[in-house]
């Protein structure tokens, strides 16, 4: 899994709590984080749709992280 923002995006601070609360039951998963300001085509791509949480490289969901949908999708 990996999720892109940046710093100081409080959406990427509630995303990486909720993303890390949930992968607290699934710990074969592996989890990294990655700033898009270290990426022009990441940033060119996502600057207005942090965070993006990707999960085996296909957006999972954008903005806000919903944990019942993302456990469904680590099912």
């Amino acid at each position: 899994m990996l999720m892109l923002g940046k710093p100081g995006c409080h959406l990427c601070d509630d995303a990486r709590a909720i993303v890390t609360e949930v992968l607290a039951d699934y710990p074969a998963v592996t989890f990294e984080e990655q700033s898009i300001l270290d990426d022009a085509g990441l940033l060119d791509e996502y600057a207005e749709e942090i965070p993006v949480v990707l999960i085996d490289g296909r957006v999972h969901t954008i903005w806000r992280v919903d944990p019942a949908r993302l456990r469904k999708a680590l099912g």
